[in-house]
């Protein structure tokens, strides 16, 4: 089964090009690594499912036991519990459900720990100075988070990198998702090529292109 749909086709084939050459030109001029990757969400809520689970169940057996059968509880505790299960099935499929029963604190969390489990998962920490920034986007949250390895952050703050992603943010609130990556791109870029000019002998160690999976481009 072939997961990450939904972030393979966030991006036209066409804006894959244009943000593989964003970033390929950011390369050219510093010793910076530049990545982006999209996930469909960053965390699947288990708690929302269940939640969301036990109270549709729940809700639908109190309407029908009421109008049906007088609001028996003898009805409404087994329908309860039949219909935790196809209501649970229907949270599987349908995630954008989990949002009602997910608060904006637990969306930050999981978004910034899946955030750097893609650091991990794709190499940004190998690089051979420790250069790599990370543009992380997960759909179902509509969050946008910035990573920089130890070697940027001696001089690029986490508020600096933290605009980029409300660069990002914007843009996708506005239909405009390629255009907001890419000027958050060549804007970081100018920040990298100042600080950390390329040398010679640098050598591209990151894919240029959007990452759906760790360690591989998304589809184009």
């Amino acid at each position: 089964m072939r997961h990450h749909r939904k972030a393979e086709h966030f991006f036209t084939k066409q804006e894959k090009e244009r943000i593989r050459n964003s970033t390929r030109e950011v390369e050219l001029r510093t010793i910076g690594e530049i990545a982006v990757v999209v996930v469909d969400q960053s965390s699947h809520y288990r708690e929302a499912e269940m939640l969301g689970s036990i109270f549709s169940g729940s809700l639908i057996s109190l309407i029908v036991s009421a109008v049906f059968f007088h609001a028996s509880l003898w009805f409404y505790i087994p329908l309860s519990f039949l219909l935790f299960f196809p209501a649970r099935f229907l949270f599987q499929r349908s995630p954008r459900l989990k949002e009602v029963f997910v608060g904006r604190k637990r969306k930050e969390f999981a978004v910034r720990e899946r955030a750097v489990k893609a650091f991990y998962e794709n190499g940004l920490y190998k690089t051979r100075q420790n250069t790599g920034v990370l543009f992380f986007i997960s759909l179902l949250e509509r969050k946008v988070w910035v990573l920089a390895d130890k070697g940027i952050h001696e001089k690029i703050k986490q508020q600096t990198l933290n605009r980029f992603a409300d660069m990002v943010s914007k843009g996708i609130r506005e239909g405009r998702a390629s255009d907001a990556l890419c000027e958050a791109i060549k804007e970081a870029g100018e920040l990298l090529a100042k600080h950390y000019p390329v040398t010679p002998g640098d050598i591209d160690e990151l894919a240029n292109g959007v990452i759906c999976e760790p360690g591989g481009e998304c589809d184009t």
